[in-house]
């Protein structure tokens, strides 16, 4: 057991400190659960993780074009860390080539590929500080006076952990809260996306609304009761909000907020989602009133890249 200083709080002197090497694991634990995630084109276009190459995160790519040609390539990911895949904020790094030659559709799978590969990684990604603790973290308790007698510790839905960190580190992060940004009064502003579906109004407002159908659109769990009042839950608690009220197949409206230390605490935005029917298309219109000035950039991009680019994933196709 490590010697504590006499300076520290008790409620980090209390643990019982051990150290653990979960480099193995977590190799392990990547070269399994990575391989298992693909991505689909709007026509005949897939593509997915064939191999982890290195623990860098270093990955291989293989798809399908739309003309039928095969597609390999690489990815590399200098540093999965803990504090993105608790943040649940795109601040990866990656470096993408390709290894077949190119040709038209092969750049188009290409583009695709560096699209939306990253938001079936992230995902996954989300999913390792609670397997790790899960695994390794089961023998760490915590004691609230100084007879140190074993009691269940703190919840760890936000204890950072990186690929070969140890069980000390775990309980040091534990101990202290991770800093978010203090409500204040806030200068808002609206930011709006649309893109034309081909698909009825009903059909989109059932697969936005739709609990078993969002994750095939959203590339992760959801939580969705479409009643005015009801909470849902979208990207895998990335973000989260109640329902205001629904008008199938016209409008939906609800509150809206990332789950991020730069969002600002308990603040919620307004979506307002629209659909405008016509005769081959329907035109989807997302209205999102009440984003922080500053963050307009970051959420045009969230709204195209996962709701848009999500729809269009799984083969709505669009009119532009």
């Amino acid at each position: 057991m490590a010697t504590i200083p006499p300076s520290m709080a008790p409620s980090t002197a209390n643990w019982h400190w051990k150290n653990k090497t979960v480099t193995p694991w977590a190799k392990a634990w990547f070269e399994r659960e990575l391989v298992t995630l693909s991505i689909k084109g709007e026509g005949s276009e897939e593509a997915g993780v064939s191999e982890v190459v290195d623990f860098e995160v270093g990955l291989k790519w293989k798809g399908t074009a739309s003309d039928g040609t095969e597609v390999e390539g690489k990815v590399t990911i200098p540093e999965v860390s803990h504090e993105n895949a608790i943040d649940g904020i795109s601040s990866y790094i990656y470096e993408w080539s390709l290894t077949t030659p190119s040709t038209p559709t092969v750049e188009a799978l290409f583009n695709l590929v560096k699209a939306r590969l990253p938001v079936a990684l992230e995902t996954k990604f989300a999913e390792f500080p609670s397997a790790i603790i899960e695994t390794h973290g089961k023998d760490l308790t915590v004691s609230a006076d100084t007879s140190r007698t074993g009691t269940p510790a703190p919840p760890t839905s936000n204890i950072p952990v990186a690929s070969g960190a140890s069980l000390a580190t775990i309980a040091a992060a534990a101990a202290k809260p991770a800093p978010r940004t203090e409500t204040k009064k806030l200068n808002t502003t609206t930011v709006s996306v649309d893109a034309n579906f081909m698909a009825s109004a009903d059909d989109l407002f059932s697969i936005l609304t739709d609990e078993k159908r969002i994750p095939a659109w959203s590339r992760a769990p959801a939580k969705s009761n479409p009643q005015p009042g009801a909470e849902y839950s979208l990207f895998g608690g990335g973000v989260k909000g109640k329902y205001i009220s629904l008008n199938p197949p016209k409008e939906i409206k609800q509150t809206w907020a990332l789950e991020s230390p730069t969002w600002p605490t308990g603040h919620f935005a307004t979506l307002t989602t629209t659909f405008d029917q016509s005769s081959d298309s329907t035109k989807v219109t997302w209205s999102l009133e009440g984003v922080p000035t500053g963050f307009e950039d970051e959420i045009t991009r969230n709204l195209q890249g996962y709701y848009v680019h999500g729809l269009k994933s799984i083969g709505l196709g669009s009119e532009l």
